[in-house]
């Protein structure tokens, strides 16, 4: 019972730290997708103020158009792979440079690889941008994939606008970010888990485990008739009570069983009369604590019987039926003997202190064999009682 008791335990606690630590991770990624994007447009609008003041620093002169080519002052800015690879070294983003609405310098690659030069804006970026003069800063489509972008217009020194600069954040690699951060929370959170799962274990087996496995021996000891010593448990509040109902059903075991010897002691020895029996009859009818278990071990008491209760076969330990003993059953005649009137399997069950059904059960055995009889009282409410009548 206890291995299973553990086994239920850890089952349960294990169950409850997994998916309190899913549920962790379910909430975290959920933020962390939200916050994520916020700093992805952060950082895309930082990385436009950046690059262009290493592009002003690094070409001085004004944005230009030649030939339908791209200049800033006197440098060459299509095809100029240089300027935008080594932006993207620097941001980690992609980077790209716009003649009007087409890519004149870029790191942005499409389906076969190759640089997607020549390829135009999205529709919604040239209208935000090249027409209405205005920043774009948010999700759009780079060569058939979603970005978090940042697109400022590139103007004349007379204020025209003739071209686009852009930087982009992929959602691959917003993923990949996200994904990283949820498997080192998870690695973290495994590592917790399997700590308080130990610290719980080894907690509930010192407070409830070791406890009660110490009571189980002790019942074990009392079974076999191992009186001599009593158990000593620490744990909850409600162990140590079980402790002590335990303890103080071993004192008064001892004490009985101490009565009960010295006076068949005296019987044997001295050869008195039976009146020194019924002294131990009286100790065992005293002790509020006599069980099934009791009884067994201790010595079978003799007393004078009722006129109905005198013939010996029904209390022969062979000729009972299985599942009943002689002890137990000798309990019961006892206290039949001294209350000597009609009773209830609820009354004998609370004056012998076992359970109704355990009684109902000999008190059933007593009537086949014609001991006691029986009669249904009926009362103005409720359910009738079978009251039992000695013979």
């Amino acid at each position: 019972m206890l291995r299973s008791l553990k086994h239920q335990i850890l089952i349960m606690l294990l169950c409850s730290l997994v998916i309190l630590a899913a549920s962790f991770l379910m909430v975290i990624g959920w933020y962390m997708k939200d916050r994520d994007v916020a700093a992805a447009i952060i950082k895309a609008q930082t990385d436009l103020s950046t690059c262009g003041e290493i592009i002003d620093k690094t070409y001085p002169g004004s944005w230009s158009v030649q030939d339908g080519i791209l200049y800033k002052g006197p440098i060459k800015i299509s095809l100029n792979n240089e300027l935008v690879d080594h932006l993207s070294f620097l941001t980690g983003d992609t980077v790209t440079v716009f003649c009007g609405e087409t890519r004149v310098a870029t790191t942005v690659r499409g389906s076969n690889g190759e640089r997607a030069i020549g390829t135009k804006v999205s529709d919604n970026v040239a209208q935000t941008v090249l027409q209405n003069g205005q920043t774009y800063l948010g999700e759009a489509k780079v060569v058939g994939q979603l970005y978090q972008t940042g697109y400022v217009p590139l103007r004349t020194e007379s204020g025209n606008i003739i071209g686009i600069f852009y930087v982009g954040i992929s959602h691959a690699y917003e993923q990949e970010i996200i994904t990283r951060s949820l498997i080192t929370m998870a690695e973290i959170g495994l590592a917790l888990t399997i700590l308080v799962a130990l610290l719980t274990w080894f907690f509930l087996q010192k407070v409830i485990i070791y406890p009660l496995h110490n009571i189980m021996l002790g019942t074990r000891d009392v079974a076999t008739g191992h009186l001599t010593q009593k158990i000593k448990v620490s744990g909850a509040k409600e162990i140590e009570e079980l402790e002590d109902a335990f303890n103080q059903m071993v004192e008064q075991i001892q004490s009985l069983t101490g009565g009960i010897n010295r006076a068949t002691g005296r019987n044997f020895g001295d050869d008195r009369t039976e009146s020194e029996f019924l002294t131990a009859t009286e100790v065992l009818e005293g002790s509020n604590s006599t069980t099934d278990l009791t009884i067994e071990n201790t010595v079978t008491v003799v007393k004078k019987p009722l006129s109905g209760l005198d013939n010996p076969e029904y209390i022969g330990e062979e000729g009972l039926p299985k599942g009943l003993n002689q002890a137990t059953l000798a309990q019961i005649v006892n206290f039949l003997q001294a209350t000597r009137r009609p009773l209830s399997a609820e009354d004998v069950a609370e004056g012998v202190k076992l359970t109704r059904v355990t009684v109902r059960r000999y008190l059933e055995y007593l009537e086949e064999r014609g001991v006691l009889k029986s009669e249904q009282k009926y009362g103005t409410v409720g359910r009738p009682v079978k009251l039992f009548i000695p013979l």
